[in-house]
């Protein structure tokens, strides 16, 4: 565009043929215009191209600058033209975005400032939005700022050197521990506790060795054992239906056993509760020695007189013993009062 203008220019010089001044002004004003050009250039601003101007307001750029890229979906659709503050007083910065591409842009998109390199540059990315409504000349946009690769790498390294000084303080904890504990003493119990081990796997290697040439000497009986447990199980298994028959037989004169032992036991005690019946009516009858003894008091009394006559008797001799012991020490005998 500014090499065809230049073009123009120089065709109208030459046909007019005009003056020294005037071929003079003609210069300086073409100079005036490609230096001109040239600065816009260099800032990243194309002064013959019809773009729009779209702004985002943010709380700080991150290091965003002039000419910088804006891109959609990483295609770059134009550059930032200017980075200003939005008032005096206010600490949030306006961003003056060029779009070159005439690609509509939702009024939902979001502006969103990132890392365009492992260098740190930094870009614009649009992100669409899904309004039906686009953005139009001098309209200003939601912005946003996505987490630089420093700041992830921080957010993932910050866990793992929490957890790796936490880990450090508890080795050195357990160095400490096993400094204490690992001393002249133990280390020797260690050594004896090796040594035992040792001994002992030296036994189990014998003790292996021993079953191993026991079974090696037994391995026939051991061959002839377990043929014989087989023809066992394969006779119990062929004769199975005989077997469970047997057992069948042996539960059925149980079952009668127990029942004929049941019906005599009822019946023996059937017979000894009516004796004891007929017992119980002849002694209330008064029959036999036991009956007479518990309905007669005839016997009572006798026995009550009796026992009264035999207290009376003992009182007596109590009282006077001469009356039926005589003895003397000289063997005189005294005269009977």
């Amino acid at each position: 565009m500014p090499g065809e203008f230049i073009r123009k220019i120089k065709r109208i010089y030459m046909h007019l043929k005009l003056s020294r001044e005037i071929k003079i002004g003609v210069a300086v004003i073409v100079t005036l215009a490609a230096s001109y050009w040239g600065v816009n250039f260099l800032k990243g601003i194309d002064i013959f191209s019809t773009s729009r101007k779209i702004y985002a307001v943010y709380p700080r750029v991150n290091g965003l600058m002039r000419s910088n890229p804006v891109m959609i979906n990483g295609l770059n659709v134009g550059k930032v033209s200017d980075i200003i503050f939005k008032n005096d007083t206010s600490k949030m910065l306006v961003v003056e975005m060029s779009i070159t591409h005439d690609l509509p842009i939702p009024k939902n998109s979001v502006a969103q400032i990132y890392n365009a390199d492992l260098l740190g540059s930094k870009a614009v990315e649009i992100i669409l939005g899904n309004s039906k409504e686009y953005v139009k000349n001098q309209d200003t946009i939601l912005s946003g700022s996505k987490a630089s690769l420093e700041d992830e790498v921080s957010r993932q390294v910050l866990p793992l050197k929490a957890k790796a000084e936490s880990l450090m303080g508890s080795f050195d904890t357990l160095l400490i521990v096993i400094s204490k504990v690992m001393n002249e003493k133990t280390r020797d119990n260690l050594i004896k506790s090796f040594a035992s081990i040792r001994n002992t796997i030296k036994h189990l290697e014998v003790t292996s060795s021993t079953i191993d040439t026991i079974v090696t000497t037994q391995k026939g009986r051991m061959s002839e054992i377990i043929t014989n447990i087989d023809l066992i199980s394969r006779n119990i298994r062929n004769n199975n239906q005989q077997i469970t028959n047997a057992i069948n037989n042996v539960s059925k004169m149980t079952d009668t056993l127990a029942a004929v032992h049941l019906s005599q036991t009822i019946i023996s005690t059937q017979r000894a509760l009516q004796n004891f019946e007929q017992i119980s009516e002849k002694i209330n009858k008064g029959k036999g020695s036991l009956g007479m003894l518990i309905n007669n008091d005839t016997l009572y009394n006798q026995l009550e007189g009796s026992s009264r006559n035999l207290n009376l008797l003992l009182q007596d001799m109590k009282a006077h013993p001469s009356k039926y012991v005589h003895f003397s020490v000289f063997g005189k005998r005294e005269k009977s009062k």
